[in-house]
């Protein structure tokens, strides 16, 4: 009995070692703030190469609103904002007064509560798959199951060569402990877009900085020989686009007299009558002064905005047309002691807010160019890879974006 033990626990170890060395490696790499046309300024030589060898889209679309944290959301979920419940980078709970927000020691941005969707590392965990993130929004909630296998704390400053030796020092483990879906993210594009605009030569300096990561990342897997093995993905969150002190537009003046709360970003924001009995009133006047934004009730919104489910999301949304910034005092004192020339969060059809898709691995097809790509679909991606069954209730489909596999 105890022989037959010893050789069923061999067998099953073999299995094992069997399924995980038979695993694909997927690698998803984030280029914050990367707009789908900085690839066509002739400063990414190592991304041109790999998307001449694998997949490109015209561009990689985000979901509304074009900020951050929402569109990491819904890359790694598969869900438009308004299912995931990353609204925006700052948000209120109205009915707890409790509050979401991006910032560095927020602890907020840990708490599970705020994030209903599935984030593909759970997925994978679920069917056995080791996974690990070097920087990922939501990576690091403070339920376990919930976080990738192995995870770093957000550290803004930490080198980037030292983020991508990490990756390195995880495909080097003991197979049964490898990762072999991995997340990978750089801010650069982002920090100097929203600091000088996207034309200009710091944006350009900080291309041609994440075009030569790019190369020593591809340097480093080649010299553990794991090149061939592993699948690329670069995408980029969202895109950027020029803003300026004389294209802003005064909330709070157009609404004096009136009691609300003003929440979203400056591209668009969302407001709520402290009284009920004065939305009608208090989006009247918004309507009569439309001019370079336009005004929904929310249950009005269109539909391709997918912007209307979410109970946090307040009764009236104003989006600025692209380029211009929605403000109250506060918000345009700061805008002009900051000094910012770039800026995202505008509708998601603006192609200024479109990013970057280059896949290249053994799972894609080579030297294929397809159009405009939605962020949402990379999850079912994901998952096909894998093999393994998506969550049920998902946006993201894989039939318009599984052609680009072998």
């Amino acid at each position: 009995m105890r022989k037959f033990l010893i050789l069923l626990s061999i067998i099953f170890y073999t299995l094992s070692l069997t399924y995980a060395q038979s695993q694909p490696y997927v690698l998803l790499v984030s280029f914050d703030g990367f707009r789908w046309d900085y690839l066509n300024r002739g400063l990414t030589p190592n991304l041109n190469r790999l998307a001449q060898n694998g997949v490109k889209a015209l561009s990689l679309k985000p979901v509304f609103p074009s900020k951050t944290f929402p569109n990491h959301i819904s890359i790694i979920t598969g869900m438009y904002a308004e299912n995931h419940g990353i609204i925006a980078n700052h948000f209120e709970n109205p009915f707890t007064g409790e509050v979401y927000k991006v910032a560095r020691n927020s602890k907020s941005v840990l708490e599970s509560k705020w994030y209903l969707g599935e984030a593909f590392w759970t997925t994978a965990r679920r069917n056995g798959i080791v996974t690990a993130s070097y920087f990922w929004p939501g990576s690091e909630l403070e339920i376990e199951y919930r976080r990738p296998n192995y995870f770093q704390h957000y550290e803004h400053n930490r080198p980037y060569k030292t983020r991508i030796d990490g990756v390195m020092d995880w495909l080097q483990l003991p197979y049964k402990k490898r990762p072999h879906f991995i997340t990978l993210y750089f801010h650069e594009t982002d920090s100097y877009g929203h600091g000088y605009g996207p034309n200009s030569p710091e944006v350009n300096n900080a291309i041609k900085l994440l075009d030569s990561l790019t190369g020593y990342l591809t340097t480093r897997l080649q010299e553990i020989g794991m090149r061939d093995s592993v699948n690329i993905i670069f995408v980029s969150d969202h895109g950027m686009t020029g803003i300026s002190p004389g294209k802003t537009i005064n909330i709070e003046n157009i609404l004096k007299g009136f009691q609300y709360k003003m929440g979203g970003e400056k591209p668009f924001v969302m407001i709520e009558p402290e009284n009920e009995k004065d939305l009608d009133l208090i989006y009247n006047v918004l309507k009569k002064h439309e001019n370079h934004y336009t005004v929904y009730k929310k249950k009005d919104l269109p539909e391709y905005f997918h912007y209307s489910k979410h109970p946090f999301i307040s009764s009236i949304i104003v989006i600025a047309d692209l380029g211009w910034s929605l403000v109250n005092n506060k918000w345009l004192e700061r805008f002009k002691r900051n000094k910012s020339k770039g800026n995202h969060g505008y509708p998601n059809y603006e192609m200024d807010m479109h990013g970057i898709f280059i896949a290249n691995g053994p799972a894609f097809k080579k030297s294929l160019r397809t159009g405009t790509i939605q962020n949402i679909d990379i999850y079912p991606l994901l998952c096909k890879i894998f093999n393994i069954e998506p969550r049920s209730n998902i946006d993201g489909k894989l039939e318009r974006i599984g052609f680009i596999l072998k």
